[in-house]
């Protein structure tokens, strides 16, 4: 397996610490408003990654954790009149909600900020110790990024960034410009805090993910976890100060690899709530399947910025169709085993730092190879039984071909609409049992200009939208 090292700029092979095992830590949301394309994105990058290591062999832990204490949930609590439990809660269960329309697995491990505070109060206290924090006259906690020799190695570049490095108001008390928040003391009354040794407050953005993997990972004397992985907008300020603090801290590297996934873009805009062109996933749900989206996603290799089109979307969506046709046509029926040259050809593609292109190459491949040996010989059980064995493979890597073709194909048909194809169909076959074909070409007929177009099968039959 190589994978590109965002630090190093180059594909390196896949060493873990741990031989046979893979831990891998990834920074989810901040749960204060719906999903959009960007998080679903890289859930989806990293779900692939995962999916990958697994199908290799490795014994594969995910972390994904859930910022649920920040200024803009805080702001939200103001704005609702909602407890904050109750807003991160509701966001929580969106988010995976979501990501599962997506066939995103699930994280094994899925911690939240204020679940964590005990570890991250003693990883402050420690730099604190060491001389690598201070605390100002207010109680904010600040790190020293002049105690990290290595600083600005992960991204390459050190800059400030006011709203994304420190998340607090700058203070004359900063000893220096790129020093960042690790705690923020309570201002008023009204703010959400918790008691601490320095001051009573809440956890800066940047301390939770490197307190987090301490509690949860236990890699070796050089590395915590093998691979540290987030959007490309995450590698500065984020992925740099994590990375500095966890260095002062423990005393060796965060992270083995560092993973980035390229940003999502509306018809050639890089997505912002500021630019208001915010796609939420939730909207795109409700017209696409999720499956569909996923594919479409996932077309576009990992570290590439991504240009949303709904254009680009249906074109996606009928070279998905052409392997749900394909499983139509081996269906029903049971799968033998996966042919070995389709699977080592779809694992060395997606061992190429998930090389996606070739792996639907492959994909694609294989569907019209199939075809057109069916075409020749259409009762070949042996080729349709391998074919459902690959086409649950695929499942399995990368998420999709999984669903009973009729019913993919039955997807965006709204109920009443069902409900009047049924009943048709049930007069179709009174008709033919009557040998009333006039009747029974008729109602076909109808169902095709309706969009419907239907099968005779040995188990009844079945229709789909076309």
């Amino acid at each position: 397996m190589y994978i590109y090292d965002s630090v190093k700029k180059t594909k390196l092979l896949f060493e873990p610490i741990k031989e046979g095992e893979a831990s891998i830590y990834v920074c989810g949301p901040t749960v204060y408003d719906d999903a959009h394309l960007g998080h679903a994105r890289s859930s989806l990058a990293f779900d692939l990654l995962s999916r990958t290591l697994r199908s290799l062999g490795y014994k594969v832990t995910l972390a994904k954790n859930f910022t649920d204490i920040d200024d803009k949930i805080i702001k939200k609590v103001e704005e609702t009149g909602k407890s904050i439990k109750e807003i991160t809660s509701y966001y929580i269960k969106r988010y995976l909600e979501e990501m599962a329309a997506l066939g995103v697995q699930r994280a094994d491990i899925e911690p939240k900020a204020t679940e964590s505070l005990q570890a991250i109060e003693a990883m402050i206290q420690n730099l604190i110790n060491k001389n690598c924090a201070y605390v100002i006259s207010t109680g904010d906690v600040y790190f020293d990024t002049t105690r990290d020799s290595h600083y600005g190695e992960i991204s390459h570049r050190v800059g400030e960034d006011e709203d994304n490095q420190s998340r607090i108001a700058h203070t004359s008390e900063k000893r220096n410009p790129k020093d960042f928040a690790l705690w923020k003391a309570c201002k008023g009354e009204e703010d959400i805090c918790f008691d601490a040794p320095f001051s009573s407050g809440r956890p800066g953005w940047h301390i939770e993910c490197s307190a987090m993997i301490e509690k949860y990972f236990h890699g070796n004397d050089k590395y915590s976890i093998d691979i540290h992985g987030g959007g490309a907008d995450l590698l500065f300020p984020h992925h740099e100060n994590e990375a500095a603090q966890s260095r002062c801290a423990t005393g060796h590297e965060l992270a083995k690899y560092w993973m980035h996934n390229g940003f999502v873009q509306i018809d050639g805009e890089k997505m912002s709530k500021s630019l208001g062109n915010s796609f939420f996933l939730k909207d795109a749900l409700k017209a696409y399947d999720g499956e569909v989206l996923r594919y479409y996603l996932n077309s576009v290799h990992y570290r590439n910025d991504f240009n949303f089109n709904e254009e680009d979307l249906l074109t996606a969506k009928k070279r998905l169709d052409k392997l749900y046709r394909l499983k139509k046509r081996v269906s029903p029926g049971k799968g033998s085993t996966v042919n070995k040259t389709f699977k080592k050809a779809l694992l060395d593609a997606m061992s190429d730092d998930l090389n996606i292109s070739i792996a639907l190459a492959v994909i694609d491949e294989m569907v019209a190879n199939t075809n057109d040996v069916l075409d020749a010989n259409p009762k070949d059980k042996g080729l349709k039984k391998e074919t459902l064995a690959n086409i649950s493979f695929i499942d399995e890597l990368l998420g999709f071909g999984g669903k009973e073709p009729f019913s993919y194909f039955q997807i965006g048909v709204d109920e009443a609409l069902k409900e009047k194809i049924e009943t048709l169909l049930a007069e179709r076959i009174e008709a033919k049992k009557e040998k009333d074909f006039s009747r029974s070409d008729a109602i076909r007929d109808d169902l095709t200009a309706m969009g419907i177009s239907i099968m005779d099968t040995a188990d009844g039959t079945v229709w789909e939208k076309a």
